[in-house]
């Protein structure tokens, strides 16, 4: 089967339950989507926003960065599985370029990176970079925003 060809509903539970699916035609089924976690870095992006609802909504101005403003900033969002990874993409970064660790949650894999412009976009790109040439991971490409 061609990877991009579209099937229907139907034609994904046949080829699930195979000839188990007779049976279960008709009847109500729960289906749970699992992410097993591999080596990759889902998404690196890079953005300069200028609303500053968006510095807010991701938390940028409470807690360790409490009474800090980073509007004007730019955010160097970049997600990894496993989930761990976050903690050397962190030390990477900040080896990396003048950046600040906005958030890092070591038990989704998630990386928030503040700084300016240039700075974030070249401490995301090094990560991406280690994590594929010296961590053999897949990778995403770097976008900037």
């Amino acid at each position: 089967m061609n990877t991009a060809q579209k099937i229907t509903r139907e034609e994904l539970l046949e080829r699930i339950f195979h000839k188990d699916y007779a049976e279960l035609k008709g009847q109500t089924l729960r289906m749970t989507r699992v992410r097993i976690p591999g080596r990759e870095v889902c998404l690196a992006h890079v953005l300069n926003p200028t609303d500053p609802s968006i510095y807010q909504n991701l938390g940028l101005h409470i807690g360790t960065h409490e009474g800090e403003d980073h509007t004007g900033e730019a955010i160097g969002l970049i997600r990894f599985t496993p989930w761990e990874a976050v903690v050397a993409a962190a030390d990477c970064a900040m080896k990396a370029a003048h950046v600040e660790i906005g958030f890092m949650d070591r038990f989704c894999g998630t990386l928030i990176l503040t700084g300016g412009l240039e700075e974030v976009r070249t401490a995301v790109q090094e990560v991406v970079r280690f994590f594929r040439d010296e961590l053999d991971f897949a990778v995403s490409d770097v976008t900037v925003n």
